[in-house]
């Protein structure tokens, strides 16, 4: 009878106790004056309330909710507050995240595979080669870096024979790998590196988002591609290298000097120094699908000094 009456008490009513109590509570901590009209014209409001919920007075409707009450405190007090705003938060900042990626990473359209191939650009493309052949080591580089200076999205360098060496040695061994490039404080966009000995005297390097790489396959379309020249080798012990950062690609020309470099770092460092060991180390777990190849010790070595 007692759980029946509570469940047919509406809103409204329960919210008329609930200012009964404060008013009582507060009542009793300053001591008023019962006798007073005001206090008896109220005591009368609130037991007619309480006649109107089947009670006797507004003193045994305070006692009958007493449990409820409880009950309904220890409900409320169970409730985190934070986890709905903790959610909505979390929710959001994943929004945020999704938002920037979707920025970042902007998946282009393949390769069309039925386009006739282009052959490809050879040094003479871009300098004189037989007159090149009779300049000192630092004309030449000179005339290079003029050659490529207004270029908008451009790189260029020269690479002495020994350097080259070491690097070709290396994307012979691994013509494929992987790059982190930091693109948020704490987030990364991967990259895909893929070597091609084009012809006897070039060698190309091209990098791809792992984005692109995984849905086009071999007709993603890379973002920059590295053209080496060892045309003048044998004579100047110079490889001459250019690239180019695509034009319709949301990469910056510092964020892809920083892959660059780390082209450079992993293929091309000297064995004998402990940070190269370890890189020359993740080129070969990689190229042999060793489950051992840490993504960690990748991120960690592509952010070193050394």
């Amino acid at each position: 009878m007692f759980r029946n009456s509570i469940r047919s008490i509406r809103p409204s009513s329960l919210r008329a106790v609930t200012r009964f109590n404060a008013l009582a509570t507060r009542a009793y901590a300053t001591a008023p004056d019962k006798t007073t009209d005001a206090f008896i014209k109220y005591q009368e409001k609130l037991d007619q309330k309480a006649k109107s919920l089947g009670l006797k007075d507004a003193a045994e409707l305070q006692e009958k909710l007493k449990e409820d009450i409880e009950l309904k405190k220890k409900e409320f007090n169970a409730v985190d507050p934070l986890k709905e705003l903790e959610a909505y938060e979390r929710k959001k900042a994943e929004e945020i995240q999704k938002n920037k990626d979707s920025k970042t990473i902007k998946v282009r359209s393949p390769v069309d595979k039925d386009a006739p191939v282009a052959p490809y650009k050879t040094l003479d493309s871009f300098i004189d080669v037989e007159k090149a052949k009779e300049l000192p080591a630092k004309e030449l580089q000179f005339i290079w870096r003029a050659r490529f200076q207004n270029k908008e999205g451009n790189f260029h360098a020269a690479l002495n024979s020994i350097q080259f060496a070491k690097m070709y040695a290396n994307a012979f061994k691994n013509p494929s790998f992987i790059l982190p490039l930091p693109k948020t404080e704490d987030g990364y966009e991967m990259h895909f590196v893929q070597w091609s000995f084009v012809g006897p005297k070039t060698t190309h390097c091209m990098l791809t988002t792992v984005a692109e790489y995984k849905l086009h396959k071999e007709y993603a379309k890379p973002h920059t591609t590295l053209m080496f020249h060892q045309d003048l080798a044998d004579k100047t012990d110079l490889v001459l290298m250019n690239g180019q950062l695509e034009a319709d690609v949301p990469l910056t020309m510092e964020e892809a000097q920083l892959l660059i470099l780390n082209v450079q770092r992993f293929y091309g460092g000297l064995t004998d120094k402990e940070g190269s060991k370890r890189k020359l180390e993740l080129l070969r777990d990689f190229t042999s699908g060793n489950p051992n190849f840490d993504m960690d010790k990748l991120i960690n070595e592509a952010a070193s000094l050394d």
